[in-house]
């Protein structure tokens, strides 16, 4: 039995502002007996998807639709080592409150690197540095939330899109549990949102046709409906990680589907034991 009815894969950009129509937006849906298709803007002048488009289609759907997992391709948290930089409690909704004061990348004509740039608010007031990863980052191999400006960085992604899931949380409340902040295992008949990292999955299908923005989303709705077939939540939602790094990752976030590898001595962004659990 489907823990799910519907799973949703979106690739996510963070250029120019929440209101422009950008190719780096995909949404692709499936559902158990259907496989992944991709879903387009609203009717209109827009060619693709908003970031602002992608909040208000989120919600509606989530609102009224039935029980849905969600994958979206940007960092959801940031690594401890900001907090405690910023003297910020160790509280994910303390987190996103703090981070759309300094960082209101969902303002009408705002864009991420205006803030950057800006004496008061942004880089001025809460900023990272690219050497700071988070446990999860370090396990995959991903960049650091703060790698601004080099291929492959979801820095822009993630500061335009931490906005967007404070604005669901608050449109939402209970009805979107945020894994895995509101613990790793979700309660059953609920939607949920994740952090995924297409590159787990998207060379496991072909592309056909699709441009590498719809080929991630593709990829990410079937890994999950896949996944849901095969009944393999548990390895999924609860990977086995270390107490400690547990307590960590309900912090930091986690991404949906990596399995968990002790970093080294030298990788680790915390230390960690060298023998034992």
């Amino acid at each position: 039995m489907p823990l799910f009815e519907c799973y949703v894969g979106i690739d996510y950009s963070g250029a120019k502002t929440p209101d422009c129509s950008l190719n780096g937006l995909r949404i692709y849906r499936a559902t158990p007996s259907q496989p992944p298709v991709e879903i387009p803007p609203p009717p209109g002048r827009r060619r693709y998807w908003t970031r602002r488009g992608i909040a208000a289609w989120l919600s509606e759907q989530l609102k009224s639709g039935p029980p849905t997992l969600v994958g979206l391709d940007h960092g959801f948290s940031f690594p401890l080592r900001y907090f405690d930089t910023h003297g910020l409690p160790h509280d994910w909704d303390a987190f996103l409150e703090d981070f759309h004061r300094h960082w209101p990348t969902d303002d009408r004509d705002m864009y991420v690197d205006f803030l950057r740039g800006d004496p008061v608010r942004g880089l001025s007031q809460r900023a990272g540095d690219a050497r700071w990863r988070r446990l999860t980052e370090v396990c995959c191999g991903a960049k650091s939330v703060f790698h601004f400006d080099v291929q492959g960085s979801v820095a822009k992604s993630t500061h335009s899109g931490l906005p967007w899931l404070h604005h669901l949380r608050r449109e939402l409340g209970n009805r979107l549990h945020f894994w895995p902040f509101d613990g790793w295992t979700p309660p059953a008949g609920i939607s949920v949102i994740a952090e995924v990292y297409p590159s787990l999955c998207n060379r496991t299908y072909p592309a056909q046709d699709r441009d590498p923005h719809q080929h991630d989303a593709y990829s990410v709705a079937r890994w999950m409906r896949e996944t849901d077939a095969t009944g393999s939540w548990t390895a999924v939602f609860e990977p086995e990680l270390e107490l400690s790094m547990s307590r960590i990752a309900r912090v930091e976030g986690w991404i949906l589907g990596l399995p968990y590898k002790k970093p080294s001595i030298r990788e680790a962004p915390y230390p960690v034991r060298t023998s034992g659990t």
